[in-house]
């Protein structure tokens, strides 16, 4: 049998994910509850793993994008309520939101329609959450419909109405000016179900983003993506409180040798040595994850030592320039992102003009994750 030497692998630090947990909640007043979102395997960091973490340091709630994604985690024992993101129509999707305890998004009368009918021929009841669009037009009955939206669901006795949440477009931008007319949307329509006595027992609208930067919005619930991976979603957010990236990204040398003045390396000669040096060949690639745009602009670690990455990286395996560390050898570890590597998923994003989130979604299963427990340092104090 193959031994567990690992090509290439992720580390995720659950301490991490536990800090950023604690740090996001000491924001909240201590009713508001605070849901993980753990979609997209958890931003690449294991779902289950990642969720069990975010529970024990006092997450409530879990968020899912699919139907599959929650049953991954009920299958791995794990009873906190989930919310599926996402739209669900087909019948048989209505029939696994039953049949594994999810809580599905209901985005318009329609598809309220179709949940209530399943369900009465299958002789269930679930919990549901209502999406209000508020501007970011993607899923949910507008908020000027929202308060007959609200009358007809109550009037169909499968569902029972947990929460209404909305979605802001640009939390996470400098220029509030459209996330307070998203703000005061939700508000109005807060403010008019609780006036004829339709409110539900929970509203939420904040993401990382909005939770970090305004309290006032936090109602009763917020739901916590980015932040508990350890990044920000802006830099104006920094330092308001202390968040500690989870992932390292590593992989192991597989030859060692020494090149000449005119070689090239790599698809399309785009690096051509300019004098005699030494390099390695890293086992891991663009199909692992690490972006092709990032050829011979990044530098990674070796012994604590950060090199150059030299010549397009490939499908599966890199180049790096070893000329002045003496003693690698083939099986070496090389750090590409977090760790000693000097690099975050932000400085990688921002070279390749994209977000940090497309980073850590990016990270393919075919690298293992191995769960570590690294001491976190002590978190800076809170500037709210």
């Amino acid at each position: 049998m193959l031994k567990q030497n690992h090509r290439a692998w992720i580390e995720v630090n659950q301490l991490a994910i536990k800090h950023n947990v604690q740090q996001l909640k000491s924001l909240l007043n201590p009713e508001t509850e605070l849901m993980a979102i753990v979609k997209a395997d958890a931003y690449g960091h294991g779902a289950v793993e990642v969720s069990q973490a975010a529970i024990e340091a006092g997450a409530s709630w879990l968020g899912v994008a699919t139907i599959p994604e929650g049953i991954q985690l009920r299958n791995a024992g794990i009873t906190a309520p989930i919310l599926v993101l996402g739209a669900t129509n087909a019948a048989d999707e209505v029939k696994a939101i039953a049949e594994y305890r999810l809580q599905p998004t209901i985005c318009n009368s329609k598809q309220s329609l179709i949940y209530h009918e399943v369900l009465s021929i299958i002789g269930e009841k679930v919990p549901i959450h209502l999406k209000i669009d508020t501007g970011m037009s993607r899923l949910g009955v507008d908020w000027q419909e929202a308060i007959a939206f609200v009358k007809l669901v109550q009037h169909l006795p499968n569902l029972e109405i947990i929460s209404l949440y909305s979605h802001f477009a640009t939390a996470d931008e400098l220029d509030r000016s459209f996330m307070h007319l998203q703000s005061q949307r939700f508000a109005q329509v807060i403010e008019t179900l609780k006036h004829e006595g339709l409110a539900p027992p929970r509203i939420h609208i904040c993401n990382t983003a909005a939770m970090i930067g305004n309290r006032q919005i936090h109602y009763d619930m917020v739901r916590a993506g980015l932040g508990i991976y350890g990044l920000y979603p802006a830099s104006h957010l920094k330092n308001i409180i202390d968040l500690q990236p989870a992932l390292t990204v590593k992989a192991r040398i597989t030859q060692v040798k020494e090149i000449t003045a005119g070689t090239s390396i790599s698809y399309g000669r785009a690096f051509i040595a300019s004098e005699n040096m030494k390099m390695a060949t890293v086992a891991i690639g663009y199909a692992d994850g690490i972006p092709r745009g990032l050829s011979n602009r990044i530098r990674v670690a070796v012994h604590g030592q950060r090199v150059e990455q030299i010549g397009t990286i490939t499908m599966d395996q890199c180049a790096i320039d070893v000329t002045n560390i003496p003693d690698v050898n083939i099986g070496d570890t090389v750090t590409f992102l977090g760790g000693d590597s000097g690099n975050t998923a932000d400085d990688w994003a921002n070279l390749l003009n994209t977000i940090s989130w497309e980073i850590l979604c990016g990270f393919k299963h075919r690298l293992p994750r191995i769960n570590v427990a690294e001491a976190i340092a002590t978190p800076q104090r809170s500037l709210i």
